[in-house]
């Protein structure tokens, strides 16, 4: 596979004009270039992981360059995609006004075996399972991978519905990294859905491979092929599965979202109110995969169950799978990873994949505060306690908490809960609003930490010098010891200039160690 890869790369760079692959060369980073970017009139750009991007020379992409590229390559479909014949590679066009290319995208393609081991216990079961996550993340190499391993190892009928031809390539012959699986190409992205129950009805697949769901007609095909007991494996337009709930064109996929009145002895029965959101049929994928790095998902194993505690207002518990450095799969619940495990790893500028990570361990501990958000977004709420990694659990009942947040306009209504809060001896922490702003105060007074913008802007200028001195030659610097939001952020700068980043030490000196290997 690896030969396969570096001759596909040769075939790309053979179709760029000559001196943007001299300019590849001289920053020697083929292997690891994942878009090249020419815009009329503007010197090209070379785009690596981390968000890295390069200048390639200094001189300007003409129309001639655009013109060479397109005879090179294969025609521009409905949706200004083409590709290379038998590679995996994708261009892309922006046409202006009068429908001629004046910019060009080249997305680099790549086969990677091995790909979809962290999940292959799941695909071998049988189940249907969504893939998500952020563009770039890898879905559709781990979705090529997972299609090669259900034909040639588990001996399937395994049959692709390739819109784009991004998954099995461009031309009649599909490339071999898909192994024995069958592609159908679709005449234009809008008749999909068509491709999808044609696969069904006319060639008796036991799987079916879909990339990027995004209507409601693909959603609604979808469904009908689970109910026909095919195996489906896809991915859809978002990052988590909160994502997709709130997606009404996809919120179908994971049972879809229906608003319910409840009588008054029930509301009061379940302490809500009377209106109330609950899942509207089965899900469509029995499994969903949250695509977080290459080398971490969050699996929610049940999808109903999932979407149900999401609409109840709860906290879902996905297992975090994680491949250590030695290569070991490693799993753990989302809420009981310990610090050691988050932080210790090698880090690259995934920031995603650590704000997924930071959650506190399950047990009660004197450190750990329990609060009931009332008339507080509960999204926002969650979004910045997993991000600042703070010890805050929420909880779904009054009587749970030791703390009631909520703002002055619930305060002064004297509701039932503010009643039942004080009654109880519970603190009371009042907002003046619902703003972003108010709850980050509020969050760190609670878990007593004081947001020092001062101590934040130093140690990030110290980050900031340290990187400078070690793209100048030194090996390692150590940094000053700071809390575990600020060495968050000290990652993610390291990640950006794809240097190593570690965390060492016990708090409260525990620090961030920089280095270039």
């Amino acid at each position: 596979m690896r030969e396969t890869w570096a001759e596909d790369l040769t075939v790309l760079l053979d179709a760029l004009p000559k001196h943007i692959v001299e300019a590849i060369n001289e920053i020697a980073a083929e292997a690891s270039v994942l878009e090249i970017v020419m815009d009329l009139g503007r010197v090209p750009e070379a785009r690596f992981p981390n968000n890295q991007e390069f200048q390639l020379g200094n001189t300007e992409v003409g129309q001639e360059d655009l013109d060479y590229v397109a005879s090179q390559i294969g025609k521009f479909n409905e949706d200004n995609r083409a590709g290379i014949e038998r590679t995996l590679h994708r261009i892309s066009a922006i046409r202006n006004r009068q429908g001629n290319v004046i910019g060009i995208t080249c997305r680099v393609g790549r086969a990677v075996s091995g790909t979809m081991n962290i999940i292959r216990d799941i695909v071998e079961s049988g189940k249907s399972i969504l893939l998500v996550g952020h563009p770039g993340v890898g879905k559709t190499t781990m979705l090529r991978e997972i299609a090669r391993v259900l034909a040639d190892d588990l001996k399937k009928r395994v049959v692709i519905v390739d819109t784009s031809n991004e998954i099995a390539g461009d031309g009649d012959i599909p490339h071999p990294a898909i192994g024995h699986a069958r592609r159908m190409q679709v005449q234009s992205p809008q008749l999909q859905h068509r491709t999808m129950i044609e696969a069904v009805e006319n060639h008796m697949p036991q799987v079916i491979i879909i990339d990027e769901i995004g209507t409601e007609m693909e959603a609604a095909a979808a469904r009908t092929i689970a109910e026909r007991g095919v195996q489906l494996v896809a991915t859809a337009h978002g990052n988590t599965l909160e994502n997709l709930i709130m997606n009404p064109t996809l919120s179908d996929l994971v049972g879809g979202i229906q608003s319910v009145t409840l009588g008054d002895r029930e509301a009061h029965r379940r302490r809500t109110q009377k209106s109330i959101l609950e899942r509207k049929a089965p899900p469509t994928f029995d499994v969903l995969v949250e695509i977080q790095s290459w080398q971490q998902v969050a699996v929610h194993a049940e999808v109903a169950r999932t979407v149900d505690t999401l609409l109840r207002g709860a906290t879902p518990r996905p297992a975090i799978r994680h491949i250590s450095p030695s290569g070991e799969i490693q799993e753990v619940e989302n809420e009981q990873i310990p610090n050691e495990f988050k932080e210790n790893e090698t880090h690259r500028g995934n920031s995603k994949s650590n704000d997924r990570r930071s959650s506190k361990t399950a047990d009660k501990s004197d450190d750990v505060k329990d609060i009931y958000p009332y008339g507080i977004s509960r999204t926002n709420l969650e979004s910045e306690i997993r991000t600042r990694g703070l010890p805050i659990r929420i909880v779904d009942r009054i009587e749970k908490a030791d703390i009631l947040l909520t703002t002055k306009q619930q305060f002064r209504k004297r509701t039932r809960t503010v009643t039942t809060a004080e009654e109880a001896g519970i603190s009371l922490f009042v907002l003046r609003n619902n703003s972003r702003n108010q709850l980050d105060q509020a969050l760190g007074k609670i878990a007593g930490i004081e947001n020092d913008p001062d101590t934040a802007e130093l140690a990030m200028k110290e980050t900031e010098d340290a990187v400078e001195r070690i793209l100048n030659g030194e090996d390692e610097i150590r940094l000053t010891p700071q809390d575990q939001w600020i060495r968050r952020l000290q990652h993610e700068l390291a990640g950006r200039y794809n240097l190593k980043s570690k965390s060492f030490g016990r708090e409260p000196e525990r620090k961030v160690h920089l280095s270039n290997d």
